[in-house]
């Protein structure tokens, strides 16, 4: 299966791909690792996108298609893959359809207000890389982390006015990809308020797993 994951900032995108990595044995496929690959291997292609960042520009999204065209021919892709961070405009799922055929686009319905308190809640600890979050997972003393003793600190896109700009950006560019899966008759929405282990089982169900 050919699986797209979509859904704002904070949704659990990450966590339900991990599992379901394991659960349907395909892998993940990172549009951003795939180009720090390629540019670290000094691939033709890894040269080109690596000029338009120099120069502090957006990879083209033809560039990026190319890329992504060599990795899902790669044999580990030959029974399916998980999409990570791509397409996230209509354009590129208009670009993609031309190089692969997606089998479902699972769309994690939350709340902004919920993943506003999931985002700005968090707390991560630079020293060791421990994670907190003030109401699920607090640490035993405001601040400090358990392990190490060090300050805890707030991620930059952790931060309100940052997360509120980010699902700005998702309602404008990424969320009109809903209505165009569902065109194609290839969306699936499942809620993601309710917690990591009801989502797992409502994606299970989603794509009959």
């Amino acid at each position: 299966m050919n699986l797209i994951l979509l859904g704002a900032p904070g949704a659990g995108k990450g966590t339900l791909a991990s599992y379901l990595i394991e659960k349907m044995g395909v892998p993940s496929v990172s549009t951003g690792n795939i180009l720090r690959e390629a540019i670290a291997n000094k691939t033709e292609l890894g040269q080109k996108a690596k000029a338009f960042m120099d120069a502090g520009q957006l990879v083209p999204d033809q560039l990026v298609i190319d890329l992504l065209q060599g990795r899902i021919a790669q044999d580990d892709c030959k029974n399916g893959f998980i999409l990570d961070g791509f397409p996230r405009t209509i354009p590129q799922a208009e670009a993609l359809d031309q190089i692969a055929s997606i089998d479902c686009a699972l769309s994690l319905e939350v709340d902004d207000a919920v993943i506003e308190g999931r985002m700005t809640g968090r707390r991560v600890c630079l020293k060791c890389g421990a994670t907190y979050h003030i109401k699920a997972n607090p640490p035993k003393q405001e601040g400090v982390c358990d392990v190490c003793g060090d300050t805890l600190h707030i991620r930059k896109d952790d931060k309100p006015d940052v997360v509120k700009h980010r699902l700005a950006t998702y309602h404008e560019q990424t969320e009109p990809l809903k209505d165009y899966y569902g065109a194609q008759g290839k969306l699936k929405s499942i809620d993601g308020a309710q917690g990591i282990e009801q989502t797992k089982i409502l994606a299970c169900q989603a794509l009959g797993l």
